[in-house]
């Protein structure tokens, strides 16, 4: 017999590839929407679902929709929307009844505005420190000249003309960059060690948010008169705006207060050992941590008051949806709510929307070096 010769293989032999149920396309669908019995059948009552809902949706919108003409005669061939009348009152859903040759100062304001929140928001962009003093100090004063006039040879244009997406992004950038401040330190003076001060912020905090927006927005423009003396008054949205804020404040205090709590002790007592003042610590170390933690309760808020400017319309201000509800009451234009209102909750929504995914994305960022650990 003959001795057999062993041979050893010294190349790796190549992985086989993985089954093609497992990846790609068909990987995703089986692991997401066909992983069980259960997932199967929510899967396939979803898709009837969407069959019911999705044609019918498309046809009324787009496909037997009508989108050119003047008046509501041009609809009348069509059993779709009839997006003649956003056409027609689009004007007034953005700027109200500010005077048409005028809107270029609303327009310019929000341009304003965008230019110096991109380099707060946008971090590839530099200036941050100029752009936050900008924002903070030099535009509130171009926002009220442009928005009101009276000197520099501009018209005046009363708040009774201001309406529309305008007046709702007045109201809620506002109540936005007031509440937060505002809330930060109640939620400080809660937690604080001298009991009147932290009495005071409870009250605050409790009394604000025990009562309804609009019962506050009513209060400010109706009651609130009879307290002042005789010739003193103050503009309706100032008003408004002031009762926005310190509402929008208590309910921020609150978020910000679960934030502080959620701090370990030991940052405090780091800092107390370092020597620094109960501002530094709190400034440099603590509300950094705090308000790192409370940004998604923050952006909720922040959504809710967005769309909380809706009531306004019960003090006689005219936001986006009060004047979509007011175009619908015009005789020439009865029966177009169902438009009207789509047209508006599209607009909230991308608003709302977009404040998420940009909270989304400011979470990963700050959050980065606690996923590493």
């Amino acid at each position: 017999m003959s001795d057999a010769t062993a041979t050893v293989r010294t190349e790796r032999h190549p992985d086989l590839p993985p089954p093609a149920t497992t990846v790609g396309v068909l990987g995703w669908l089986r692991t997401n929407l066909f992983s069980s019995w259960l997932n199967t059948a929510l899967t396939l009552l979803g898709l009837y679902l969407l069959w019911l809902i999705v044609p019918p949706l498309l046809d009324w919108a787009v496909f037997s929709a009508t989108i050119t003409g003047e008046d509501r005669t041009a609809c009348e061939p069509n059993p779709g929307a009839c997006w003649v009348f956003i056409k027609v009152q689009f004007w007034q859903f953005i700027y109200g009844f500010y005077p048409p040759d005028q809107t270029w100062r609303v327009n310019l304001t929000f341009l304003l505005f965008v230019a110096g929140v991109a380099p707060v928001l946008i971090e590839r962009i530099p200036g941050k420190k100029w752009a936050l003093f900008y924002l903070l100090f030099a535009f509130p004063v171009i926002a009220y000249v442009l928005f009101v006039g009276g000197v520099f040879g501009l018209p005046l244009v009363e708040t009774a003309l201001w309406g529309g997406l305008s007046l709702t992004l007045v109201v809620s950038i506002i109540g936005i960059v007031a509440s937060l401040p505002l809330g930060i330190l109640l939620a400080l003076g809660r937690r604080s060690k001298m009991p009147i001060l932290r009495m005071l912020s409870v009250v605050f905090i409790e009394a604000w948010r025990g009562v309804p927006l609009i019962s506050v927005l009513f209060m400010a423009s109706v009651m609130l008169p009879l307290f002042l003396p005789e010739g003193v008054n103050f503009d309706k949205l100032l008003r408004a705006l002031i009762g926005v804020a310190l509402f929008s404040a208590a309910y921020m205090a609150e978020v910000v207060r679960g934030g502080l709590q959620a701090v370990p002790r030991g940052q405090y007592e780091a800092a107390a050992a370092l020597g620094l003042s109960y501002w530094k610590t709190m400034g440099l170390i603590v509300l950094p941590q705090a308000l790192k933690i409370v940004i998604p309760g923050i952006v909720n808020t922040f959504i809710g008051l967005f769309k909380d400017t809706t009531l306004v319309a019960i003090i006689g201000l005219f936001d986006l949806l009060g004047r979509v509800h007011t175009a619908t009451t015009n005789a020439a234009w009865l029966g177009m709510s169902t438009e009207g209102y789509v047209f508006a909750g599209a607009v909230f929504w991308v608003f709302c929307f977009g404040m998420s995914r940009y909270s989304i994305r400011l979470e990963r960022k700050l959050g980065a070096g606690q996923r590493r650990r």
